[in-house]
C-alpha cells in the first residue's frame, strides 16, 4: 500500500503550538492528552487523505479538511495533497473558530 509523506508548514507548526499553549492555560492535563488524537488522526494521512472532506476554504479537489475529535468539539487541519506522494498540512484550527488563520 502507498504511503503519503506528511509534512508541515511552519504555521501549522505554529497552530499546534498555540492550540496547546490555551488549552494548558486552563488545564496542563488537558493539554497533553490532546496531543495523542492529534497525531492518531494526522496519521490517517499517510495512507487516506482522499477519504477527508473537501475544504470549505479552497474550493479545489486538492485540499482537504481532516476533522480531529477532541472534548466536545475538536480540530480541523487544513492539508494540500501536493502529488501521489506528499501531503502538507497548512493550518490546524479548533472547530469553533471561523476560519484558518
Amino acid at each position: 500500500m502507498r504511503r503519503f509523506d506528511v509534512r508541515f508548514t511552519d504555521g501549522a507548526r505554529e497552530d499546534l503550538l498555540e492550540l496547546q499553549a490555551f488549552l494548558a492555560e486552563h488545564s496542563v492535563d488537558a493539554a497533553e492528552r490532546a496531543l495523542g488524537p492529534i497525531e492518531r488522526a494526522l496519521t490517517l494521512l499517510e495512507e487516506f487523505p482522499w477519504s477527508c472532506r473537501a475544504s470549505s476554504a479552497i474550493v479545489q479537489p486538492q485540499f482537504r479538511e481532516l476533522i480531529i475529535p477532541f472534548g466536545k468539539r475538536g480540530y480541523v487541519a487544513l492539508f494540500e495533497i501536493e502529488d501521489e506522494d506528499v501531503v502538507t498540512i497548512l493550518a490546524v484550527r479548533h472547530q469553533r473558530e471561523s476560519d484558518y488563520h
